[in-house]
């Protein structure tokens, strides 16, 4: 290749933070776009206490890029340990440094450009909104419930997901990046409440559209236990057809490799099962499927960073022949 390509990946969670810690030792350009719609933990007590958007998901990122795995990077993730009633209790110091910034700038974007330089990440991260977002959700039986936490908690199939305000607007050097890239991915991570809570602001799916660049998105290799019970990967994509007014990734990154049967037998017994991957339904939808050996080593059920970055920047030079 003549050069790396500039990569915008949007999701939230654990998910996007995979997927960042590998690009970064690939990518030149590297953006990433996280939802901030969390309202539990250490983020939901600061948003509710504090007025501040949740730093959770950015902290993380920004841990994932950050150069310094040594101190700094352990001093951010470092959680206090007090009495449960106690003030400090379970808060992380990122948590904390990234809502301090936001008081002393008046400007969680600017928090977060600053807080990144102090980490030395590589890359940039943008919030997906910096309006005070709440998720909406609608299940099968009719009844809408609000918050994230709640959403992910409730047993019943999400038929739709919606923000409030209905009308907040992305970041515009968010969109400019978006504008900018060759590649913008969407996941690993929770269907609804990282990935289409980041495509709800109405100027994100246009800009996508536009943009020119390879979309590819990363289907998860398990179900979770609430969010997305026994959904094939056809019904993942048609979340994502019905909340963009029709396809907007056209390519999905798809794992291969089946995980050990004891793992599979621990997920299960927390109701996570291997999303059935129905080929023919996907590719029906209009998607076309690349299929990698993108399983971790460890014992956990995830995907590898490194190999997840390597299959992406395979699909873009594949793209450019």
């Amino acid at each position: 290749m003549t050069r790396q390509p500039r990569i915008v990946s949007i999701g939230g969670g654990t998910g996007l933070s995979t997927l960042l810690r590998g690009l970064k030792t690939h990518a030149v350009q590297l953006a990433a776009i996280v939802a901030v719609t969390d309202d539990g933990g250490s983020s939901g007590r600061l948003r509710e206490e504090l007025g501040v958007l949740p730093p959770g998901d950015i902290r993380n990122c920004m841990l994932a890029l950050s150069e310094d795995e040594a101190l700094m990077s352990r001093l951010f993730r470092h959680r206090f340990s007090s009495s449960p009633d106690g003030g400090l209790h379970d808060h992380s110091f990122g948590n904390l440094f990234l809502t301090a910034m936001a008081e002393v700038t008046g400007d969680f974007a600017e928090a977060v450009r600053l807080t990144s330089e102090v980490l030395a990440i590589k890359g940039t991260i943008y919030p997906a909104t910096t309006s005070d977002v709440i998720l909406r959700a609608q299940f099968d039986d009719g009844q809408w419930v609000e918050g994230e936490t709640r959403i992910t908690e409730d047993l019943r199939r999400v038929t739709r997901l919606e923000m409030s305000p209905s009308d907040a607007r992305a970041l515009p050097d968010a969109l400019d990046a978006i504008a900018a890239a060759d590649i913008i991915t969407i996941g690993p991570g929770s269907l609804y409440t990282s990935l289409i809570a980041n495509l709800l602001p109405p100027d994100i799916v246009p800009a996508i559209r536009t943009s020119g660049a390879l979309g590819i998105y990363i289907q998860n290799i398990m179900t979770q236990p609430a969010e997305t019970a026994c959904m094939s990967m056809s019904e993942h994509v048609s979340a994502f057809i019905d909340h963009c007014d029709g396809l907007v990734f056209t390519t999905a990154l798809v794992n291969t490799r089946t995980p050990s049967e004891m793992l599979l037998r621990k997920y299960g017994e927390t109701g996570s099962h291997a999303v059935e991957i129905d080929h023919r339904r996907v590719t029906a939808l209009g998607v076309t499927m690349a299929e990698r050996d993108l399983l971790s080593e460890d014992e956990t059920i995830r995907h590898d960073p490194d190999r997840l970055a390597r299959a992406i920047l395979e699909l873009w030079e594949d793209s450019q022949s």
